[in-house]
C-alpha cells in the first residue's frame, strides 16, 4: 500500500470538507481503517482453520462453515470500507477537473479574462451536489451493510459455539470458532463507528441542506428590499417631475393653490396691474 499517494487523497478530501465531513474523515482512517490493516484481519486470519466440530465425518466442518458464515467478515469490511470512501474521491475528482478547465479556459481567453469558477473548492452547482450525493450514499452504503450483518449473525456477534446437522455430518455435531471474545469486541466497535458515520453523514447532509435555504431566503429578502428600493426612487423621481411641470407651466396672473393654508392666492401680474395692487387673500 502506498501511504504517499494515500496521505495526498486524504489531505485532498480534508481540504474540501467541512467540519462534519473532517470527522468522519478521522473516524473512518482511525477506528475502520487502521484497526481493519492493524488488527481484524490478523484476528480473522485462522476464520476457517480453527472452526473445530466434534466429528470426523469429511466434508461436515466445511458445510457447516459455509452455513453459519456465508461471508467473511473480512471481505464484508474490505468491500465497504471501499464503497463507503470512494463517494470521497470523487468529490476530490470533480474539484480537479473544475482547476483543469479553469487552465484551460485562461490559456485559451488569457489570464485577464472572466473566471469560470472564482473558488473551484467552493461547494455552488453540481459540486454542491456531488457534495450531497456523496452523503446520501456513504449513509446509504453504511445502513445496506449493516442490515447484511444483522441477517447473517444475530445482534452483530458471532456465537461461540453452534450446533450443525447439516449433511453430511451423521447428526447433531457442536461447532466451536477460534476467538470468540476477540472477534466479538471487533465486530461491536466497527458496528458502532459505522453508526456514528451515519449520523455524521446525516448531520452534514442537513446541514448543507440548511445552509443552502437560508443563503436562498436571504437573497430573495434582499433582492425584494433592493426592488423596493427602485420603486420607491422610481415614485419619487415622476413626483418631482411633476411638480416641477406644474411650476413650470404657472401662467402671470393665474392662481396658485397652497395645500398649506387652503388658501387662493393672486400671483401678481407686472405687465398690467398697478405697482402696489393688494393681494386678494
Amino acid at each position: 500500500m502506498n501511504w504517499g499517494v494515500f496521505e495526498g487523497l486524504l489531505s485532498g478530501v480534508n481540504k474540501y470538507s467541512t467540519a462534519f465531513g473532517r470527522i468522519w474523515l478521522s473516524l473512518v482512517f482511525i477506528f475502520r481503517v487502521l484497526v481493519y490493516v492493524v488488527a481484524a484481519e490478523r484476528v480473522w486470519s485462522d476464520d476457517h482453520k480453527d472452526f473445530d466440530c466434534n466429528t470426523r465425518q469429511p466434508g461436515c466442518s466445511n458445510v457447516c462453515f459455509d452455513h453459519f458464515f456465508p461471508v467473511s467478515h473480512i471481505r464484508l469490511w474490505a468491500l465497504q470500507l471501499i464503497l463507503v470512501t470512494c463517494p470521497s474521491l470523487l468529490v476530490v475528482m470533480h474539484v480537479a477537473y473544475r482547476e483543469a478547465r479553469e487552465q484551460k479556459h485562461r490559456e485559451v481567453a488569457g489570464e485577464n479574462c472572466r473566471r469560470l469558477y472564482p473558488n473551484p473548492g467552493k461547494k455552488r452547482g453540481g459540486l454542491w451536489w456531488t457534495y450531497l450525493l456523496s452523503l446520501v450514499f456513504k449513509a446509504a452504503v453504511d445502513m445496506v451493510f449493516l442490515y447484511i450483518f444483522h441477517q447473517f449473525y444475530k445482534n452483530y456477534t458471532p456465537p461461540g459455539v453452534v450446533k450443525c446437522e447439516i449433511p453430511p455430518c451423521p447428526n447433531i455435531v457442536d461447532c466451536f470458532i477460534s476467538r470468540p471474545t476477540e472477534k466479538n469486541i471487533f465486530t461491536l466497535s466497527m458496528v458502532i463507528t459505522a453508526y456514528l458515520c451515519i449520523l455524521l453523514s446525516l448531520m452534514e447532509a442537513c446541514y448543507l441542506v440548511g445552509k443552502r435555504c437560508r443563503e436562498s431566503l436571504l437573497s430573495r429578502r434582499e433582492s425584494s428590499r433592493r426592488e423596493t428600493r427602485q420603486f420607491r426612487s422610481v415614485v419619487h423621481s415622476k413626483d418631482c417631475s411633476r411638480s416641477h411641470g406644474e411650476q413650470d407651466s404657472l401662467e402671470p396672473g393665474g392662481r396658485v393653490f397652497h395645500a398649506a393654508d387652503c388658501k387662493l392666492v393672486a400671483a401678481p401680474n407686472t405687465a398690467s396691474s398697478p405697482i402696489g395692487e393688494d393681494v386678494i387673500s
